[in-house]
């Protein structure tokens, strides 16, 4: 699979590699103990995700948009923008902790961002239809110019897998905006404590931070395929 035919080779894609996979567990690591931990704090409203969901949106003129339960499992909790719709994982739907809580309030910061077209949103979005393709084609068609050797072919594959991470990139101050949002609403309306408030901070930082380790190991993979082709041409 490797274009280099020595050690060199193997060094260098460990290098461009293993850093950011360990960066990467450490970090999905970091996120499942922080969200276990508030799972099991309760917050002194009482109320579930789904309340606080609602609560928020309703305050925020959003009364359209519906709160669903995901049938996805836990961290499965995302905003759709195509239904305009919350949808939340069982533990944060029902939940009545400060994780899920934060959870809840984060993904209404999406449908927020929504609402008043936030630009980094709007981008998203619409970048989404080709990000759709390249994800499912770079590498197909990279394996293909890598064995047929066919260098237009593998240009065309990393250029591809650009778009990926240029969507990757374009994420990063999208999700640290909605859960500036979240902190924001969830303090303003007094869903939560001080203390509370610092248990969620905790949570939206560990799950915003998955979004930058994900985006270091694509900018690294990025970084390795473009040394590729240089070093064929």
């Amino acid at each position: 699979m490797l274009p280099f035919r020595h050690m060199d080779g193997w060094a260098l894609y460990f290098a461009f590699l293993i850093p950011p996979l360990v960066i990467g567990f450490v970090v999905q690591a970091w996120l499942k103990k922080t969200v276990a931990a508030n799972m099991q704090v309760a917050v002194g409203n009482g109320l579930t995700g789904a309340d606080i969901a609602r609560q928020i949106l309703d305050r925020n003129g959003l009364h359209d948009v519906p709160v669903d339960a995901s049938p996805s499992g836990p961290l499965s909790d995302h905003y759709d923008p195509r239904k305009k719709s919350v949808h939340l994982s069982e533990p944060v739907y029902a939940g009545r902790s400060i994780a899920s809580t934060a959870i809840a309030a984060h993904e209404v910061g999406h449908a927020i961002q929504h609402e008043k077209a936030y630009g980094p949103f709007r981008v998203r979005s619409a970048m989404w239809p080709a990000v759709a393709f390249a994800s499912q084609a770079w590498l197909f068609l990279l394996m293909i110019g890598l064995f047929a050797q066919i260098a237009g072919l593998m240009t065309f594959a990393v250029i591809l897998y650009a778009v990926v991470v240029l969507f990757q990139l374009v994420t990063l101050p999208v999700e640290f905006d909605a859960s500036r949002r979240a902190m924001a609403q969830i303090s303003d309306l007094g869903l939560v404590s001080t203390g509370e408030s610092h248990g969620a901070r905790k949570v939206l930082t560990a799950a915003a931070m998955t979004y930058v380790a994900g985006a270091l190991a694509a900018l690294s993979q990025l970084a390795y395929w473009l040394l590729v082709i240089n070093n064929r041409n």
